[in-house]
């Protein structure tokens, strides 16, 4: 059976279908600290979330050296590391997902997460062959440039308006802008929701059981 409209769903990995803002944005202050840096505000600090490391570090630590930022990524993943058993999947995602594949809907993952960190969150018996495929920001290029959707595309075979990008950060929402495909935003995540509205997504969820509903009536 054909899905409805969109043959290939893409979903953020943090803050969209992992609840781990609040640990990320904590670790990335720690790190500052450690290398004697003044502590960027909770709002720098989880707006970069998506992004890939580097680019991360450069926003929210504008003073840095680059030469540094290798020693403050070390840093940002020892505290990561070391608290991210504290943090799950949002509530409701397992059905959304299982929802999801039971229409035969492509479903996949574009993250600035590495590639090293993904497979480590997705080697729960719970989430395996859940995804026909993802991409992380260190094996190709990060938000908001559209190689990851392009990639995710082709190698399935979709064309931009038979697919979907979800997320939590206007960086997700330009990701999928430049690559030509529609979006959907969640206001539950990094990114305060009232920034959305210049990309024009479809729809802005509140809430899993929110997305979950909207993704069964449009998707």
């Amino acid at each position: 059976m054909r899905p409805k409209q969109f043959d290939l769903l893409v979903f953020d990995w943090d803050g969209t279908l992992f609840d781990s803002t609040a640990i990320i944005t904590r670790s990335i202050q720690a790190a500052a600290v450690d290398l004697g840096l003044t502590e960027p505000s909770a709002e720098q600090a989880s707006y970069v979330i998506g992004l890939g490391l580097q680019e991360a570090l450069a926003y929210a630590l504008p003073d840095l050296a680059p030469e540094r930022y290798p020693e403050l990524g070390q840093r940002y993943r020892h505290h990561y590391l070391s608290s991210q058993h504290q943090v799950t999947l949002f509530a409701g995602v397992l059905d959304l997902l299982a929802g999801l594949k039971a229409r035969h809907h492509w479903l996949a993952v574009a993250t600035g997460k590495s590639r090293r960190g993904l497979d480590e969150v997705l080697n729960v018996d719970s989430l395996r062959g859940v995804f026909d495929a993802t991409r992380t920001a260190d094996e190709t290029a990060g938000k908001p440039n559209p190689q990851m959707l392009l990639e995710l595309m082709r190698e399935f075979g979709v064309e931009p308006e038979r697919t979907l990008m979800i997320g939590d950060t206007t960086h997700d929402l330009q990701l999928a802008r430049n690559a030509g495909t529609a979006s959907v935003g969640v206001g539950y995540g990094a990114h305060d929701h009232a920034s959305f509205g210049e990309f024009a997504p479809l729809y802005v969820a509140h809430s899993v059981p929110d997305l979950h509903a909207w993704l069964n009536e449009n998707a």
